[in-house]
């Protein structure tokens, strides 16, 4: 009686949070579906914002949700797979628990705290590191900064404030928990037996993570970094706190100015009514299916990880 209870219960809750994310999509797809109607393709290429003239489209916001996104996974995935590491496979045993209680913490931090510390503190840090890549790097056109001096002062530190870069380091930091945690449980699934083995045939601890460890958590490093990515795609309030806003499709990270999907929502609600509102769920319906097909690719990823993966010799 107890385990068909049981069953019931837990097929309940999955048909329930199915039901959930349906509901969701639909209200967004009853919403948007004015706007849509109005935009059709031109939607996708839009890059202008103005709702009131029938010219909006998220060309612009998407790119860059894409931009910030993306720096903050290239950021994030070394430090969280370098965390995970140190903590399953060199880390004392009396201090892991202590490390892996400080890395989740991390998670439990507010996002407007992560925005105000990276406004008032981190930007004006992060402001010379961006001088520098333009200046010796500045050749490869995603670190391009237009206005750039390399001989300016003044002038120099304004056109690097408020970038999809230092954006894209601040929620590198929110999504590094989410990230280790995920590695950090495949790392710790590695059969006792390969590990001791490596050891045996000689190997330095290095060489057992790079034959063992490594290939063995392969899926989860896939999945944890994907399901940072969809975190990354939909952070709103660190966003809009930092970035300028832009209308444009502009893929210089280094350069002041920038956008979203979610912090143009954000930004743009409270004053939005009737067709702009409609608008608006249009750029969250596109913001909802993007996240949701990154999700659903991190989940099959992380499934194969837990069901039995094999590392090589």
């Amino acid at each position: 009686m107890g385990d068909k209870v049981f069953r019931i219960g837990t097929s309940a809750s999955g048909v329930a949070v199915l039901a959930l994310m349906a509901a969701v999509g639909v209200f967004l797809s009853v919403q948007a579906a004015q706007a849509l109607s109005k935009s059709g393709f031109s939607f996708i290429t839009t890059s202008d914002w103005q709702p009131d003239r029938n010219h909006f489209g998220i060309a612009a916001v998407i790119a860059g949700t894409v931009t910030i996104a993306l720096v903050a996974v290239v950021v994030a995935l070394p430090l969280s797979m370098g965390t995970a590491l140190f903590i399953t496979e060199v880390a004392p045993p009396r201090f892991r628990s202590l490390l892996i209680a400080l890395v989740d913490l991390m998670a439990a931090v507010p996002s407007v705290v992560y925005g105000l510390w990276g406004l008032f503190l981190f930007q004006g840090w992060v402001i010379s590191l961006s001088r520098w890549i333009s200046t010796w790097f500045g050749w490869i056109p995603i670190f391009k900064v237009t206005g750039a001096d390399p001989h300016g002062a003044v002038t120099n530190s304004t056109v690097f404030t408020a970038s999809a870069f230092i954006a894209g380091l601040v929620v590198a930091l929110m999504v590094v928990p989410i990230q280790c945690s995920v590695m950090r449980e495949v790392f710790s699934q590695v059969p006792l037996g390969e590990r001791e083995g490596a050891f045996a045939l000689g190997s330095t601890r290095w060489g057992m993570i790079r034959a063992v460890s490594l290939p063995f958590g392969q899926g989860g490093i896939i999945g944890g970094t994907m399901l940072g990515l969809g975190r990354a795609l939909g952070e709103t309030i660190a966003v809009v706190l930092i970035i300028s806003p832009r209308f444009d499709i502009n893929f210089h990270v280094l350069e002041a100015g920038g956008n979203s999907v979610s912090s143009l929502i954000a930004l743009r609600y409270s004053e939005a009514s009737g067709f702009g509102l409609s608008a608006l769920m249009a750029a969250g319906l596109a913001l909802f299916i993007m996240t949701l097909g990154v999700n659903f690719v991190a989940s099959i990823f992380i499934a194969r990880s837990r069901s039995g993966a094999s590392s090589e010799a």
